[in-house]
This record gives structure tokens, sequence and C-alpha cells, in this order.
């Protein structure tokens, strides 16, 4: 025995020696335990990463970064250099806030190369991806996919070409937050299920909002969109026995498919496969501060969509207030119609109002139990009003644009000079307040009674029946707006 183990047998008991292997073999035990979760968050970031291929065909992955890009995107039939003043104010609200971003434009000339250029054999190698984006006619589903296909390589923000900037997008995320624990910023558009069973309104009730959004690249949530885009498309195709060029989709068929309806079917789900249980909507519902799910953000209703006069949207003063939509590039539904009663109209016309809903239900029910002959005044009494109505939203428009253009064009305001006043204190000169643009708007001239008499029967010229009113409903009451309400679900 040598003098060296004699000593170390001589001071450790044999109890103790016998056990030391047992002891060792429990602590890396726990060290492997203790680290599983470790592994497991480095495999889940795997599927987050980024996968291009090079030009050799090689297969890279590129790590999700820490930081969102500083790119800025949006999508319009012609570039930047070729805007319309009003598209051209907007853009200038994002390059004036966010001078250390890059903006850029992809137009109705140039999507169709940067698709090839990064789903075709240079890039992801996706060949269903170039082929459906060629193969597609409607605008609005290709505005959609589009975007989904621009965050997912390149991440950054997206907006649509009606949207302002109102606060710095280094503002965005609350400082609560670590931007590195984050993949996606996203807001609240439509938050009203208590409408959830009505059957026009109920798919559009509970919705996030796509019309501005913000991701890093390689987000699995907007390859899901992509990849279901691309299923919905090749189903309606096979359902009509068209070539998708020629398949032809209405309001709810655009939102359910591509728009926001689509945008939070997909979000819920890739939240649920992320945290191993069912995510529902009543997480969002009446949402003051913002969420954080499994590296998907969400802000409340007024981040992105604030002003609408529904979902407690408020206004676009309120300090959460990010962007402002102005709606004036939403005008695809007339291409893509929406539900609309010959009488009635469009019941989203109530934006959301319970009483108006309510109203029409009963008003296109009771409809249906009119004699022909009803029917047909009521259909008239409704398009003498829709006349009268478009009048005033033409006008109405016309001040709104009025005043913006003034108010681009007014020279900045100067004091210069000032003289002190009596006893040394100087007084600075204030320029005044611009007019609101949300004034009253210009009251439209009634429609003349030739005008009436031309399309409405003898006894309901003037809009005051002389005899005996048609039986059944009567024209539903129209919802008052917000102050700064928009169209509904044009997003």
């Amino acid at each position: 025995m040598s003098p060296t183990k004699s000593t170390f047998g001589n001071r450790v008991p044999k109890q103790v020696q016998r056990c030391l292997p047992l002891y060792i073999a429990f602590i890396i035990f726990i060290l492997l335990i203790t680290n599983l979760d470790l592994l497991g968050s480095g495999a889940s970031h795997v599927k987050r990463d980024v996968v291009r291929k090079s030009r050799s065909g090689s297969t890279a992955v590129a790590a999700e970064p820490a930081h969102f890009p500083k790119k800025i995107w949006q999508t319009w039939k012609v570039d930047a250099l070729a805007f319309e003043e009003r598209d051209l104010t907007r853009a200038r609200t994002w390059t004036a806030k966010n001078p250390g971003h890059r903006y850029e434009v992809l137009t109705d000339n140039n999507d169709m190369y940067y698709v090839e250029q990064h789903f075709g054999p240079e890039g992801i190698n996706r060949p269903d991806i170039v082929d459906m984006y060629r193969s597609l006619s409607a605008r609005i589903i290709k505005a959609d996919l589009l975007r989904y296909l621009v965050m997912y390589v390149e991440g950054g923000v997206y907006a649509d070409i009606d949207v302002e900037n109102l606060k710095p997008i280094d503002r965005w995320i609350p400082k609560r937050f670590e931007e590195s624990d984050l993949d996606i910023v996203i807001g609240i558009e439509v938050d009203q299920p208590e409408f959830s069973s009505h059957p026009i309104l109920g798919q559009k009730s509970r919705s996030f909002c796509q019309w501005t959004f913000m991701c890093k690249p390689g987000n699995p949530l907007m390859m899901r969109l992509v990849d279901g885009i691309l299923s919905w498309l090749n189903e309606i195709a096979e359902k009509e026995g068209k070539p998708i060029s020629e398949i032809t989709l209405d309001f709810d068929d655009v939102l359910t498919g591509t728009g926001p309806s689509a945008f939070t079917i997909a979000t819920l789900a890739e939240m649920s496969m992320r945290e191993g249980r069912k995510i529902e909507w009543d997480t969002f519902h009446n949402l003051d501060e913002a969420v954080l799910v499994s590296g998907i953000l969400v802000l409340n209703v007024e981040a992105f969509a604030a002003g609408q006069g529904h979902s407690d949207s408020g206004n676009h003063n309120s300090r959460f207030a990010l962007v402002k939509h102005r709606y004036h590039a939403s005008g695809w539904p007339s291409s893509h119609p929406r539900h609309t009663h010959p009488a009635y109209g469009e019941v989203e016309k109530c934006n959301w109002n319970a009483e108006c809903v309510a109203m029409w239900d009963v008003n296109t029910a009771a409809y249906e139990s009119l004699s022909e002959e009803d029917k047909a005044k009521m259909i008239e009494i409704k398009k003498a009003n829709d006349i009268i109505e478009k009048e005033k939203a033409d006008q109405q428009a016309r001040f709104l644009e009025m005043l913006e253009k003034q108010e681009a064009e007014k020279p900045k305001f100067d004091a210069g000079p000032q003289l002190p006043l009596k006893g040394g204190d100087q007084a600075p000169l204030v320029a005044a307040d611009p007019a609101p643009l949300d004034a009253a708007p210009v009251a439209a001239p009634p429609l003349p009674e030739a005008a009436l008499a031309a399309l409405l029967p003898a006894e309901v010229v003037g809009g005051k029946p002389e005899g005996e009113q048609p039986a059944g409903p009567v024209p539903r009451p129209k919802a008052a707006p917000a102050r700064d309400a928009a169209p509904v679900l044009e997003g």
C-alpha cells in the first residue's frame, strides 16, 4: 500500500469512500436536470431562425436577431417618387419620426421580382409560393400575402400606405419588456366579442390589426399565414373549378382568407402551439396594458387602431396611440362587396352599435314578410337616402381634404424679434391653432322634390307619407359616427 493511499484512507471514513461514487453521480444528475430548460430553449429557438439558401445551393440558418430590424416597409401601386400628395404626406411621417430606419416601398412593378428572388431557387426555394403569387389577380390578396412574405424575409415594421406614424418606433415597446424576448409586436383592431354569434359580424368581432405590425425575420407566424393562404386559395379554386386567377371572392372571403380574421386565427394558433395550451380571445378582451405570450407582444386597441368609434378605442390624442389609419386606400371592398341588404344596406355601417345592429336584424327579418310591392317601395326609399348620404360624405371628404392641404401649405410661424413690454417682461407671440380636422361637416342640400318624384311613389314624395305607409319595418336610424371614426373593417 502506498503512503498516499494509506494517508487518504486514514482521513476519510470507509463508509464515505464506498458512497463517494454515488455522491458524484447524484451531483452530475442534478446538474443535468437544472440545465434541461436551457437545452430546450435553445432547441425551440432554432424554429425561429431564418432559413436561407446561398447561390451555391447550400442552406444556411441565420440566428434570430436580438433587436427588430430598423426597416419600414410599405406596398403600393407606384414607388414613393410618384406618390400622390396625401400618400407622400403619410410616408414622410415615417421617415421624419424614424430617421435611423430604412424606408422602402414595394410596388406593382417590382413585387414579382422580390418574390422570385427570395422564394425562388436562389432564396428559400418555395416554388409553390412563387407560382401562387404569379397566378393571383386580386390586388388585396396579393397585398396581404406580400406583407407576410416581406416580414418573414426582412422583418421590421409593415404599415399600409394610408397609415400615419404618430410616435417613433423606438417608443412602441413598453419599457418593462426586453426587446430580445419579443419576435413580433401586434395590436388589437376589433374587440366586440358580444357579437360573436351574429351571422354576419361574428367572424369579424374579435381581431388583431394587420395594417401595422412589427416582427423579426424568420418568424414562424408569418410562414403559418403564408401556408394557410396557399391552402385556402387552392381549396377555393378546386371548389369553383377555376384557375387561381379567376376565382371569385367577396368581402368576408378576403377577411377570413388573408385579412384580419386570418391573421387572428393564425396568431392564436401560433400562441397555443408555443404555450402548449389553447389561447382564447378572453386573454385580450378589454386589454388595458400590453400582454406578452411566448414572444408575441399584444398592444391594446389604441396602439394601432385608435379613433374607430368602437372597441373602446379612444382617440388619436391618447398617449397609447402609435399610428393613425386614414383609410383612403381601403377601396378594395368595391371589388369584393360586402353582404348588403336591398332595403337596409350593410350592418357594418352600424359601427358595432348594439342598438343599431339589433334594429337592423329586426327590420331585415320583418322585410321578408312584406309584399313585393312594399319591398319595392322600401328599396326606392333607400336609393333616395343613399343619394343624400353620398353627397354628405363627399362634401365632408372635400372639406377635410381642403383643411389638411391648407395646414400643409401654411408657412411655419416665426415670431421674429420681439419688443420688450413695460416692466421688462416679454410676452411670446403664439400662432393661432388651425381649425380641427374633425370639424362639423358641411350639410348636404336636401334632394329636390322633383328628383324624389321621379324616384318614389306619389305617396312618399318629400319623405313624408300622405296616405297609408307600407306595412312592415321602417328604415333604421343611422348610428352616430365617432368623432374621428373611419370606415369599419377595411384593413
